[in-house]
């Protein structure tokens, strides 16, 4: 894909975009849950069941903290950089202005999606009196991308930021899209995800498209150095150690016996999948290199190998 053949999708923003079209969602009290089960297997586990079901609510009220300060993090600090970079023409590598409009709307959708977020944890807060306990003060991208650009020649990092933005960017429309169908949880959290996934869904052709673009002028050379890089970045990406901290943080503020919450522990330490082919998350991250065409190129084929099925 050429940048002169790229199509701007400013109207589908002007009609579509959620800071146009929804309205305030406001967090229903009701019995549905605000977190899903399935999102937090704490508990779910032998021991949570046995030594305090009755705490459910309270963890998955702090892991809902979490996500929203996940949220956060991720657009306001990663998605928004670089977007905004690209916006302003002040990305090292260039876009004609069809692109660097289409990512001044990302900028303000990934601001905007912050905001609701916010929002919706003060009223998380008002509705349960439960007050955040320590959050993260970063993501695992926070550390990932560091880590892949620092391999990077200085020629190649503002391609290699693009191209770990796109991956996380196509990776977590996915991701969203699971949560917005869980009829277990409160309408107004499935509303939210389901506005989330509509903007993210056009964000994640967004960046594929512009992946595409530099893929396709990019040397032989330079495709070989970045294909090194992508396995430590996914390395990073798909640790498990801030939510194992969070986890951990969370078991201690959980009214146990010592017994009972190194047990807890014990169990959180084994949910770690393990960062391979069977990764629930590769599976995006795969589908992201086929459209974005780095697939194609036998050096990317090559370094993601112990990723392909």
């Amino acid at each position: 894909m050429n940048a002169a053949d790229y199509q701007s999708f400013a109207e589908a923003w002007e009609s579509r975009a959620t800071i146009r079209t929804r309205p305030r969602r406001m967090v229903e009290n009701d019995d549905k849950l605000i977190y899903p089960l399935s999102r937090q297997p704490l508990v779910l586990g032998e021991t949570f069941l046995r030594e305090c079901p009755e705490q459910r609510d309270f963890a998955l009220v702090q892991t809902l903290y979490k996500f929203i300060n996940d949220v956060v993090i991720f657009e306001t600090e990663i998605v928004d950089k670089t977007a905004r970079s690209i916006a302003k023409n002040r990305f090292a590598v260039p876009f004609p202005f069809a692109c660097r409009y289409d990512a001044m709307t990302v900028v303000v959708d990934e601001d905007y999606h912050a905001l609701v977020a916010m929002d919706f944890m003060q009223q998380t807060i008002a509705m349960t009196g439960i007050t955040p306990i320590e959050l993260p003060r970063e993501i695992e991208l926070s550390r990932a991308i560091p880590a892949a650009l620092a391999l990077a020649p200085e020629h190649l990092r503002a391609a290699v930021e693009l191209i770990c933005v796109a991956i996380a960017e196509n990776t977590v429309t996915n991701d969203v899209a699971a949560f917005a169908k869980d009829d277990t949880v409160k309408q107004s959290i499935k509303g939210l995800m389901a506005d989330h996934l509509l903007d993210e869904g056009r964000h994640s052709g967004f960046w594929a498209r512009l992946v595409r673009i530099y893929w396709h002028g990019a040397s032989d050379a330079d495709r070989q150095s970045i294909a090194h890089i992508l396995p430590v970045f996914i390395a990073h990406y798909l640790t498990n150690d801030i939510q194992k901290a969070f986890d951990f943080q969370l078991i201690e503020h959980l009214q146990l016996s010592d017994a009972a919450r190194l047990a807890l522990k014990n169990e959180v330490s084994g949910l770690a999948f393990p960062i391979n082919r069977h990764h629930p998350l590769v599976a995006n991250i795969v589908r992201f290199f086929r459209s974005s065409s780095l697939l194609e190129s036998p050096c990317v084929q090559d370094a993601l190998s112990d990723y392909l099925v």
